[in-house]
């Protein structure tokens, strides 16, 4: 670590040494009323447009306001940043930002010893302090003593600073937070224009409060510099070898997903339409959709989660490229319509952005726990593709890709999510126009089958002999009229049929449909022939990798593959699987993937897994592995 000194930018200020790392974790924590969300998000903001490679963990309540001061009431944000590429939002952080008593408590259990933890004094009174369960404060008790504390009255700062503007003082504490974000901008040497941007373009409407915020966040900058207690700052430098060249932005799940939904529509030329119901954590997408009518989008509230797919699948009908958004508690209310989907082989994407179960569980936390729903969870035989995006940028191509597989085979098409990737941001790379996939859809034009009479019909059950895909045709067409509902129908003809026979032969053609879906070999990474392979899904992607990483760099060997098609599975997933002794398989449910894993291949896999609202931690990880290594 190598050590400068800078010149003091402000008058008062003293010689204070910089120092150089490669990395720093950061969590702001407080009540859900502190706007900790929003201080996170401005200083990611900051951070992506330094060049930092990024990975953050927003953490909040599901109550709307939960009780101030309390456990329950917490609300924080992760912000690992780094000179390198890294992977996961850190395991442990750096530095503690703690709001109140509630905040310092439910999150100092994640700090190593020697961690930084700045608290507002302020509200550390003796309520507020016995309300959280200490019997003294902390202080003053030396329980903190193992780290380096910062006492900072926050709140008696930031009122201070704006007693100029014409604010009570409890809308002058309210700028608390931006005064905190303006401390660490100095401390880890973040730009500030854009924050001081944002927060005009925010307020813009009521400029005193605009005005109030960028005093607030110009003193805490201030005071990093002119007090002694913060003697030292820091600097990360941009991870410029970590990005190919191109056009970056930071961007959360819910976002690229938003995005490339947009993108299919567009490349397929067709219009997008939108059926949801607001959910927790999916209704972002939502609201983002919802802002791009120029793009030929349509977005529909829906009274509840059935009439959200049921408009949806009636745009499917109509031409349309449809989506429902929704979580694992929509996808139960769904799920009559997702089969009447597959009945009619109609193209819909169905996204679901998966949180802790069951019934209403817990809304705003992450889980993996619904895909032995997406797979199974449906009346009688009704087989449906499901995909699954690994990073939040990565959730932009996963888009794409359940876009062509519904619109190639004319099925519903599961993508999971969770709420992880949802909320969770990166630095993504703007692609090419030329780099999108060409998914053009050809309609039925006019008659596609003769009779032996020799007249020339529409038969809307005549498949592609590829793909196994019916004709898709637009209601209103000239001499395309056909039948449509959930009853089996006859093939070819599209009538209505109760013959065995028939009904045999369609639930097996609509199964090889699904089981015949293009899907791309798996690739494992393997580097020095192991004997042991971690493979996973989903959001586990990075925890994964950055454990694996670790391992490598002490000396051990252990394979990884990453699963994004899981129905089908890649073609050569068996052959993958019988090259090595072990096979573990983490996830954040009881064992979902491994069981069909052990169902499919007659695998032995093991599973290791974790059901705690929380993603993998990368040491918790490495351990596990190592074990399964060493055969224990």
């Amino acid at each position: 670590m190598s050590v400068e000194t800078t010149a003091p930018a402000v008058a008062g200020a003293v010689d204070k040494e910089v120092r150089r790392l490669d990395r720093v974790i950061i969590r702001f924590a407080g009540d859900s009323g502190d706007g900790m969300q929003l201080t996170g998000d401005r200083f990611t903001s900051e951070t992506a447009s330094f060049g930092n490679d990024l990975s953050t963990l927003p953490n909040f309540p599901a109550e709307i306001r939960a009780p101030a001061g309390t456990l329950p009431g917490v609300s924080s944000f992760q912000l690992h940043f780094a000179d390198h590429d890294i992977l996961t939002p850190g395991d442990a952080p750096n530095v503690l930002v703690a709001m109140n008593p509630a905040a310092l408590k439910a999150n100092i259990g994640d700090l190593p010893r020697g961690a930084e933890v700045i608290v507002n004094t302020d509200e550390f009174t003796k309520r507020a302090v016995q309300k959280v369960g200490y019997d003294a404060s902390p202080l003053e008790d030396g329980s903190l003593d193992g780290y380096h504390l910062h006492p900072v009255p926050l709140t008696t700062l930031t009122v201070e600073a704006l007693k100029e503007f014409d604010l009570t003082r409890k809308e002058a504490e309210r700028s608390k937070n931006m005064f905190a974000l303006g401390l660490l901008s100095w401390m880890y040497h973040r730009p500030t224009e854009g924050t001081e941007t944002f927060l005009r373009s925010k307020f813009a409407k009521k400029p005193d409060i605009a005005a109030a915020n960028i005093a607030a966040f110009r003193a805490g900058w201030n005071f990093g510099e002119t007090t002694e207690d913060f003697a030292v700052s820091y600097e990360v430098a941009p991870a410029a070898r970590a990005f190919p060249p191109g056009v970056y932005r930071n961007i959360s799940g819910n976002l690229a997903l938003s995005y490339g939904l947009v993108a299919a529509s567009r490349q397929a030329d067709l219009p997008l339409f939108l059926g949801s119901y607001p959910i927790t954590p999916a209704s972002d997408i939502l609201h983002e959709l919802s802002k791009h009518k120029n793009f030929g989008v349509r977005t529909f509230q829906a009274e509840d989660e059935i009439a959200g797919i049921g408009a949806a699948l009636g745009a499917a009908f109509g031409g349309s490229l449809a989506v429902t958004t929704t979580s694992g508690p929509g996808v139960a209310l769904k799920s009559e319509t997702i089969g009447l989907a597959v009945s009619l082989e109609l193209p819909l994407l169905v996204v679901d952005i998966q949180r802790g179960g069951p019934s209403t569980g817990l809304p705003t936390k992450t889980e993996q726990a619904d895909l032995l729903q997406a797979m199974y969870g449906r009346n009688g035989e009704a087989p449906v593709p499901v995909v699954a995006p690994r990073t939040p940028a990565d959730c932009f191509d996963a888009a794409l890709e359940a876009a062509r597989i519904a619109l190639a085979y004319r099925t519903p098409v599961f993508l999971l999510s969770d709420g992880y990737l949802a909320n969770g941001s990166e630095p993504w790379r703007i692609p090419e126009l030329q780099e999108l996939p060409d998914l053009t859809v050809r309609f039925a034009q006019g008659p596609n089958h003769t009779t032996e009479d020799g007249t020339e019909v529409f038969w809307p059950y005549k498949r592609d002999p590829q793909t196994l895909a019916r004709p898709w045709a637009v209601p209103g067409t000239p001499g395309l009229e056909h039948r449509i509902g959930g009853i089996e129908k006859q093939d070819g003809t599209g009538n209505i049929s109760y013959d065995p026979a028939n009904h045999d032969f369609m639930v097996r053609t609509r199964q090889a449909k699904i089981d015949g879906i293009d899907v791309p070999d798996l690739q494992a990474d393997d580097p020095d022939g192991a004997r042991t392979l971690v493979l996973g899904w989903g959001s586990t992607y990075g925890p994964i990798t950055a454990a694996v990483r670790r391992i490598r760099a002490q000396g051990g060997h252990i394979a990884q593959a990453h699963l994004r098609h899981l129905n089908p599975f890649p073609p050569n997933l068996g052959e993958v699987l019988t090259r090595y002794e072990r096979v573990v398989i983490p996830e954040m449910n009881l064992g979902q993937l491994a069981t069909l894993i052990r169902a499919e291949y007659l695998i032995d896999a093991l599973s290791y897994t974790q059901v705690n609202g929380m993603p993998f931690k990368a040491e918790q990880l490495a351990t596990a592995l190592e074990e399964a290594i060493d055969g224990h």
